[in-house]
């Protein structure tokens, strides 16, 4: 019983042996990222503003995004050129974003190429314009774009828009 026993292990260890080995393709090294330098910052900040354009959120403080909104919105969220407000919680689905620069400019483009309907809007800087939900204006070559997201009709929300325009245009 013992001889049949190793003869069994003997051929078990036999077999898994040969069942290793054989011929296989060698594999081809994968490359590795380089790894950061220690010595750069890894910050997960958004690069600043231009310092000639001006603050978003100053152009149309809480208070007037509140107005334009008709509701009540959470602290203003500062991103490079844009300004975002949202509702609160509580209140009515609202949303007022301000963007300033080429952002604006280019938003106003690509409505125009989609062929978006515009109101030309006197008194209001340089140039301004009326869009379901958006207002534009430019200013002493400075863009201007002012969007309120709210769930009602944007014909109602026409003349806060363009208030909000006329008072953004003021601090600009």
């Amino acid at each position: 019983m013992r001889k049949t026993l190793s003869l069994l292990g003997l051929t078990a260890l036999v077999l898994t042996g040969t069942l290793g080995c054989g011929t296989s393709t060698p594999q081809t090294p994968v490359a590795q990222p380089p790894a950061a330098p220690v010595d750069e910052p890894t910050s997960e900040e958004p690069p600043a503003a231009p310092a000639d354009l001006p603050d978003p959120c100053a152009l149309l403080p809480k208070a007037d995004a509140e107005t334009l909104a008709d509701a009540t919105l959470e602290e203003p969220v500062p991103i490079r050129e844009t300004c975002t407000y949202t509702g609160a919680p509580t209140g009515p689905t609202a949303q007022v974003e301000i963007y300033v620069g080429d952002g604006a400019k280019k938003i106003l483009d690509i409505d125009r190429e989609l062929g978006h309907e515009f109101t030309a809007l006197s008194g209001i800087g340089d140039e301004a314009h009326l869009e379901n939900g958006m207002v534009f204006f430019s200013k002493r070559g400075v863009w201007v774009g002012i969007r309120l997201v709210r769930l009602t009709d944007d014909a109602e929300n026409n003349k806060r828009l363009e208030q909000a325009a006329r008072s953004a245009a003021g601090r600009l």
